[in-house]
């Protein structure tokens, strides 16, 4: 959603020649650029356990968060008021933190003849409403609490009548509406307001003394519109897909073999064990595996993977970022060679490029760094069944659960919930409880076939960098020729 200019103006209560103000103050003793971040957010949950709701919450953030740069300085601070007392003495702070001098505009504003290479590029112009990335019909800051609760009430009961194995369901629907204001020495100033919805729905199992349990989550940059009777249905069905097969399932023998993983969810092994590697702080810090890869190849041709901002009411869409920078589709990899880093403002001075829309920040209180979006790997030729008749012997991963990844290294050690054998190209037993360790460099090497059908995960997938941020995943059906299976 984007109000009127005033709107946000009147919510933060500032005007414009304040703006100017807290800048200036910022400034004054020596930085050279300076960006101000507001953000009012309204938080709500809603929790059914056992068909009752046994929590419930809403509260709400408030503030403005100050950066000044110099140089390779960075000075951050933040108040809980706007109040124009507190973020001057806020916008002090910061520039005592930062404090130098340095020749910030003279390494980066000096543009190519469009003006479009460095940061120092100026992002003019005012929101378009027209071209909002998540439109609203039915808004949740409106929509009283009590009207919510018979939605999870139909979840968890057509849940219930799925199975009659299921001793326990809990359901939940989290909510957040967040207004922002940005403003920034260049005189870019931005607003908009962000909504966010989630539903999760987790049902554990019993069955001759074995238990199992599956979580099944939705989310998107919407309003309450998106609690329909056909996601009730979607969700459903997904946590009670494959039950039989968990309880059936065995730990495989392990060790070297071809890994199928599935398409949509496998893509947050992308995202966990390549995708940070090319976010540009770590780059410039050369402390990523693909620090000195730039226009090299690193994986065949035909694979290209994408960081995407664009995507209408995805989990990770932005109209633009933390920083005010529009958000755009950076192909990080393009037919197997690598053309882009993933850049905030900082990053982008340091290679001089343009800024690609990826500084992000949890809330006010902490400063934008590069962070992913709406990661994923575009499809390729192959058909999903062809990939897996053309293993002899092998794992079909069907969900990833927790992982580690050493960004500098790009090992990776990736849990695997469930799965199936692959044996002489058909899916045979079950598996669980197994481990996928690789490298991310050498399993993008070692990617012999991509799917024709790429998924996009809906689930609610939050990125822990330091700071939390919503993003998603996603990935066609891929087979990497070798991985280590941990099993037996």
């Amino acid at each position: 959603m984007i109000h009127p200019k005033q709107h946000y103006l009147d919510l933060f209560q500032v005007g414009e020649s304040q703006l100017d103000t807290l800048v200036a103050e910022a400034l004054r003793h020596g930085g050279d650029y300076c960006d101000l971040f507001f953000e009012n957010t309204t938080y709500g949950n809603l929790t059914l356990r056992d068909g009752i709701v046994n929590a419930a919450g809403r509260h709400i953030d408030y503030g403005v968060g100050i950066r000044v740069l110099c140089g390779e300085k960075t000075g951050y601070a933040y108040a809980e008021s706007t109040a124009l007392p507190d973020m001057l003495a806020s916008a002090r702070a910061a520039a005592a933190i930062a404090d130098g001098t340095s020749a910030f505009y003279e390494h980066s504003v000096q543009a190519d003849a469009n003006g479009s290479r460095l940061v120092g590029r100026r992002f003019r112009g005012e929101p378009n409403p027209a071209a909002d990335r998540y439109p609203v019909r039915i808004h949740w800051r409106s929509t009283d609490a009590a009207t919510l609760i018979p939605f999870l009430q139909k979840l968890e009961s057509a849940v219930q009548a799925r199975d009659n194995r299921i001793v326990k369901i809990i359901a939940t629907l989290v909510w957040q509406v967040t207004d922002v204001l940005m403003y920034n020495s260049l005189k870019e100033l931005k607003y908009e307001t962000r909504p966010m919805g989630m539903v999760s729905a987790t049902a554990i199992f019993q069955q001759d003394g074995k238990i199992e349990n599956k979580s099944v989550s939705r989310s998107f940059r919407t309003g309450v519109e998106m609690l329909t009777d056909g996601l009730v249905t979607e969700m459903a069905d997904e946590v009670v897909k494959g039950i039989d097969d968990r309880f059936a399932a065995r730990r495989p023998k392990g060790g070297q073999m071809p890994v199928v993983m599935v398409a949509g969810a496998s893509g947050i092994l992308l995202h966990e064990a390549m995708g940070h590697a090319f976010e540009a702080d770590f780059n410039r810090k050369g402390t990523s595996i693909f620090s000195d890869k730039m226009g090299q190849r690193i994986c065949a041709e035909g694979i290209t993977i994408v960081d995407d901002g664009t995507l209408k009411g995805n989990r990770g869409a932005l109209n633009f970022d933390d920083e005010g920078v529009p958000a755009q589709k950076t192909r990080m990899v393009e037919d197997g060679i690598l053309t882009s880093y993933l850049h905030d403002r900082i990053s982008a001075r340091h290679y001089g490029v343009s800024p690609t829309g990826n500084g992000r920040r949890e809330s006010f209180r902490y400063a934008p760094i590069p962070r992913m979006r709406a990661t994923y790997m575009e499809s390729g030729n192959a058909r999903p069944e062809d990939i897996i008749a053309s293993v002899p012997k092998g794992i079909y991963v069907d969900e990833f659960s927790n992982g580690q990844v050493k960004i500098g290294e790009g090992d990776f050690t990736f849990f695997v919930k469930s799965g199936f054998l692959i044996e002489n190209g058909h899916l045979t037993a079950p598996v669980k409880d197994i481990n996928i360790i690789g490298n991310g460099p050498q399993a993008l090497r070692d990617i012999v076939a991509v799917g024709n059908d790429l998924v996009i995960d809906p689930g609610a997938w939050t990125c822990g960098k330091e700071q939390s941020a919503p993003v998603s995943c996603g990935i066609p059906t891929v087979l990497i020729g070798s991985l280590t299976v941990g099993g037996e």
